[in-house]
């Protein structure tokens, strides 16, 4: 899960790698075809074997860190989302830049939306942390 910061897109990019390759179910399918189709006469080195089950432990245990990652990545865009309750910011949308005071956060998918209002009366809801350009 990518996470919005202020200012940026922040992406751990590990999640997307892991999540790309080869699954737990799909490395173990693949062990045990190995396993079933080696050649009795020539079998696969045990330390082959190790190695490759090593590897796997390795995949498996960069693949929780990269959830864990994102996990703190998104209780840090939360921290920074309530910070700019009450406070003025100047946030970047397609028509330009606008002006206003952040005065509630929503989350949707795990992600926190601001609602800015402007100070012609105006509302902008759903503004991303990313959108933020100047923290006033």
């Amino acid at each position: 899960m990518a996470v919005d910061a202020i200012g940026g897109a922040v992406g751990t990019g590990l999640g997307e790698l892991t999540r790309a390759g080869v699954s737990q179910e799909d490395f173990i399918r693949l062990f045990l075809t190995q396993l079933n189709f080696q050649d009795p006469l020539e079998p696969v080195d045990n330390r082959e074997f190790l190695a490759q089950l090593a590897q796997f432990t390795s995949v498996e245990q960069l693949r929780t860190l990269g959830e864990n990652i994102d996990a703190l990545l998104g209780v840090q865009a939360s921290g920074q989302a309530l910070g700019l309750l009450g406070r003025t910011v100047e946030v970047s949308t397609a028509a330009g830049s606008v002006i206003g005071q952040v005065s509630t956060i929503s989350y949707r998918s795990g992600r926190p939306l601001l609602t800015i209002n402007q100070v012609g009366g105006n509302v902008l809801p759903d503004v991303s942390p990313s959108q933020i350009l100047i923290v006033r």
